[in-house]
């Protein structure tokens, strides 16, 4: 299969690496000159965490149209600017041939406002990754109002067949689900901060040794059933729901003004100061796979 990479930054080089490495032909296209010099040391990056010669399998080009030419698949991953993706899905659809599946890493774009300028604006298909996409599984799958079913469940058995868990969504709203719980938390994060409550690291460490663990094994509503008893999530909101209520009332509403963006980013980049990117983004690949694969093979032994 050929699949085609539509953008060179830290997604669509992750992307491009788990295509290749579940054995595609992988094409990277972008207008940037530097673009072989990129590959080479983005995907280079991913070669402790991926199988194969990862690199025999891309080639690169900046024509747009030659890249998509004859592809099976197409990822775009361009910039967040609704004219510029308008553009380049109008330009895909005349370039690619009438199968080929035309995906979108958006993390929050409509689309049916990315499809607006196509013939066949339902073509377009939302396939959110969770960063990075060569670790987590998770692909949120978003439908225009115009795509066929098929061509939803075609884009979801694509996603399977990487080895990714696909969550079709059933409607568009902005930002999908995952990064709408990111934000969410996040929210308060900087609240609790602002508040003198926790510092920042202080307030990381209580995500990975709490929720963060019981998260990865099983999502809100589970938790809350499991934490329940016996009588399970109804009993939970019945006797803790008031209480809960009462801190959704309370949770903060901070604002990013110039002094907290400063506040938050001074002291995490003071905190990670002496640590390598590559290798602080590669020690983190490694522990979160460590983590999926545990998970893994608990779930297999516990199927009947």
């Amino acid at each position: 299969m050929i699949v085609t990479v539509v953008g060179a930054g830290t997604i669509g080089l992750s992307w491009a690496a788990l295509f290749a490495a579940k054995g595609h032909e992988v094409r990277v296209t972008d207008p940037r000159p530097d673009l072989d010099e990129v590959v080479r040391a983005g995907v280079g990056e991913l070669a402790d965490v991926l199988p194969g010669d990862l690199l025999a399998s891309i080639t690169t080009g900046p024509d747009l149209e030659a890249a998509v030419t004859g592809a099976d698949v197409v990822q775009e991953n361009g910039p967040e600017r609704i004219e510029l993706k308008q553009e380049l899905f109008a330009r895909i659809e005349a370039a690619a041939p009438a199968h080929a599946l035309l995906l979108s890493s958006t993390s929050g774009l409509m689309p049916s406002d990315m499809g607006a300028s196509m013939r066949e604006p339902g073509r377009v298909v939302v396939g959110h990754p969770f960063n990075p996409p060569h670790v987590v599984p998770l692909v949120e799958v978003v439908p225009g109002a115009q795509t066929p079913p098929e061509t939803v469940e075609a884009a979801a058995e694509f996603y399977r067949s990487l080895g990714k868990v696909p969550v079709v969504l059933h409607k568009e709203i902005g930002g999908f689900v995952a990064n709408r719980l990111q934000s969410a938390v996040f929210r308060e994060a900087v609240h609790l901060v602002l508040s003198g409550v926790v510092t920042p690291e202080e307030l990381d460490q209580v995500v990975t040794e709490s929720v963060g663990v019981r998260w990865a094994t099983a999502g809100p509503f589970e938790s809350y059933h499991l934490g329940g008893g016996p009588g399970g999530i109804r009993h939970l909101l019945e006797h803790l729901g008031p209480g809960m209520v009462r801190r959704w009332k309370d949770l903060g509403q901070p604002e990013l003004t110039d002094e907290v963006v400063e506040l938050i980013s001074s002291s995490t980049e003071t905190r990670f100061a002496d640590q390598d990117y590559a290798e602080r983004t590669a020690a983190r690949d490694r522990v979160q796979l460590a983590v999926l694969r545990a998970r893994d093979e608990v779930r297999e032994q516990q199927q009947p």
